[in-house]
């Protein structure tokens, strides 16, 4: 079944040198761009991460440090790269918890405005590990009666994500599906906002998970001694908890976030004040 798109998108797999969003880098992108009227377009790019690539994640995706000596950096590609994904929603592979944090993470570093704001995220890890917890491997093999070769190289990945992606929209038409509260719904339908939807385990508040949304639609720690506490009331309590998060290697995406909260929660004080 192919997809249904009211706008382009962009599914896309990086290799990097290693899973540490907020001190990682990029050493390899593949973008395969589906505009809604069935036209595609693929982008590889190897890209030079500018810290040495550890032998651990060579042995996992092949690409050595001088493979991409001569590479351009991601801040001479951030502007073009930015116009290639401009409006487009995003899908990958663990790309809500990994790809598409790291990727926010290193146009930060390039002061590039990569505006995330009203884009849909589709991961397919997310809808398979719900209906059929296993590997994209093991997707593939599932989903698309074939063996996956050439795995971890970048284009090979995102090929079989996009074809994993449409086989779901046929293996899951008008499947039900219970949640852990026991609500029943029908939630794989060829839609990229239902899909993006369904994708989410959590409503997180920034892209790494750090922080997610309770029920209440307040923003709540996900992490360490305060998890499920309001993350305005403990900067308020605690500022210093602030300063730690600041000066700790937590992603810059997340660093805007509790920023952000942090001046909402002081503004509020000074408008009880007045």
């Amino acid at each position: 079944m192919e997809l249904k798109l009211t706008r382009p998108l962009a599914v896309f797999d990086l290799e990097t040198t290693g899973v540490n969003v907020g001190a990682d880098r990029i050493v390899e992108i593949c973008i395969l761009k589906i505009s809604p009227d069935g036209k595609q377009e693929t982008r590889t790019r190897r890209v030079n991460p500018t810290i040495p690539i550890p032998a651990f994640a060579t042995a996992i995706h092949g690409i050595s440090n001088e493979d991409v000596k001569d590479e351009p950096t991601f801040a001479q590609i951030a502007k073009s790269l930015a116009t290639f994904l401009k409006d487009c929603d995003l899908a990958g592979y663990n790309s809500n918890k990994f790809d598409i944090p790291l990727l926010v993470e290193e146009f930060l570093r390039s002061d590039v405005d990569f505006d995330i704001k009203g884009r849909r995220f589709i991961d397919v890890q997310n809808i398979f590990h719900k209906m059929e917890p296993r590997t994209l491997v093991a997707a593939y093999k599932f989903y698309c009666q074939s063996d996956l070769t050439n795995a971890h190289a970048a284009e090979a990945d995102v090929i079989a994500t996009f074809e994993v992606l449409k086989a779901m929209l046929d293996k899951y038409k008008d499947a039900e599906y219970e949640d852990r509260d026991g609500k029943k719904s029908i939630p794989i339908k060829n839609d990229v906002a239902t899909l993006h939807e369904f994708t989410f385990v959590t409503k997180n508040a920034d892209l790494a998970g750090h922080l997610i949304y309770n029920d209440q639609n307040q923003e709540v720690f996900n992490f360490g001694k305060y998890k499920g506490k309001s993350v305005e009331d403990v900067f308020l309590k605690e500022p210093p908890y602030y300063d730690w998060m600041m000066k700790s290697d937590f992603p810059l995406s997340t660093k805007k976030v509790i920023t952000a909260i942090k001046l909402r929660g002081f503004n509020k004080g000074a408008s009880k004040q007045s």
